[in-house]
């Protein structure tokens, strides 16, 4: 890190930061759906069909239904509502599990090197209820002060009481947390317009992972 700013804690965004989809959201989609005895379908297609869906979103409540309506949306001309929703509870709940998610190589040896150094770290997230529980089935909780899902607490990033919340649980002025994530607007802007220091972590853009910012 560059400036001679005091980091005394630590907020985490979750997805694309800590972890990602595996082996894609695609592949999930195709699985539930096959599963289901509605067919096979392309994951590859599948996948362009969710980047358009979410790249088009707005005001997404990260509540059940949002993520049921994004679904269907995917799956628009090839299954219509009722075939979506008679897998979409199992598709949904398959989120809430670690296989189906990939957890970037660097996250745990900076989880380590924080918690070596007595420096509390929280997750503050974009999320749903499902949140907590995966964060309890990685066996991470233990590391973090707290899990703060925005589906949860009512407002997502870039909304500055989210990370208002995450100083509120790490009893720390927004000065002196850090907050790291991949979103320029939600992570970096966000934090930075609550008061927080901010790092973007831009995966795929640079060779260093997470733990460049895990020395301070």
């Amino acid at each position: 890190m560059s400036e001679n700013l005091t980091v005394l804690g630590v907020s985490l965004d979750a997805g694309g930061t800590l972890f990602e989809p595996w082996p894609s959201v695609g592949e999930v989609y195709a699985r539930a759906a096959k599963d289901a005895g509605k067919g096979q379908f392309s994951p590859t297609d599948l996948e362009m069909r969710f980047r358009v869906s979410w790249r088009k979103r707005s005001g997404f409540g990260y509540d059940r239904l949002a993520w049921r309506n994004l679904a269907v949306d995917v799956f628009q001309g090839l299954l219509d509502e009722s075939e979506v929703d008679s897998f979409f509870g199992e598709l949904y709940e398959g989120f809430a599990h670690p296989d189906a998610w990939r957890v970037y190589p660097d996250v745990i040896p900076a989880l380590d090197a924080w918690r070596d150094r007595g420096i509390p770290v929280c997750v503050t997230s974009n999320w749903d209820e499902r949140l907590l529980p995966l964060i309890e089935r990685l066996g991470w909780m233990d590391r973090f002060e707290s899990v703060i899902a925005s589906g949860v607490v009512g407002f997502h990033k870039p909304d500055r009481r989210l990370f208002q919340e995450a100083a509120r649980v790490l009893k720390l002025p927004p000065a002196a947390i850090l907050h790291v994530g991949d979103s320029g607007c939600e992570d970096h802007q966000g934090a930075l317009a609550a008061g927080l220091q901010a790092r973007w972590l831009r995966r795929g853009a640079q060779t260093v992972g997470l733990g460049k910012f895990a020395i301070f």
